[in-house]
């Protein structure tokens, strides 16, 4: 008997309230159920995992290219490495977990990712966006963030070279 393979119908919704509480509730602390990834490197695309798995409810425990977290020394690349959340939630296949697409700013919303790049040419840095304006523009986007903690921080506060949108769209189930 083989598995019943998943459809484009059987999505879930992404609950960006939820991801977006989560972010208000440990953007100035850390979940006990959660390593912190600060002394080696940063937390912030951990904590931007936490958050989107507040609202997605769905890992996917695939080897390498899945996005998870068992442990500290077992998650997956992309639990806490900025490329690689980003190739996860882009990445065109429908196997289990949230996915998303890469858009312009003003179809962004709270629950949503920025990724900014410092340098020009690597990502660097994944906060959650908690709130937008009417017109949202980097003026009036709100983001929370670990590393360097935050919670209803404006966007244009970081100094950075190049910044990119995840806007998530739901997630398939196991």
């Amino acid at each position: 008997m083989t598995k019943p393979a998943l459809h484009s119908f059987s999505i879930l919704p992404y609950r960006r309230e939820l991801a977006v509480a989560y972010a208000h509730r440990w953007a100035y602390g850390r979940n006990p159920a959660y390593y912190n990834y600060d002394a080696i490197g940063g937390d912030c695309t951990n904590f931007a995992s936490q958050c989107l798995y507040a609202g997605a409810g769905v890992m996917n425990g695939t080897p390498t290219f899945g996005w998870y977290y068992w442990h500290a020394n077992e998650k997956a690349p992309a639990w806490t490495g900025v490329p690689y959340f980003f190739n996860f939630i882009t990445r065109g296949a429908v196997n289990p977990g949230p996915f998303g697409r890469e858009v312009p700013i003003e179809e962004i919303q709270p629950g949503d990712f920025a990724q900014l790049s410092f340098d020009g040419v690597t990502f660097g840095h994944t906060p959650i966006i908690v709130a937008t304006g009417k017109d949202p523009s980097i003026h009036n986007i709100l983001v929370a963030a670990h590393s360097n903690d935050a919670d209803y921080f404006p966007l244009s506060s970081y100094s950075f070279r190049t910044i990119r949108f995840l806007h998530i769209e739901g997630a398939y189930p196991k």
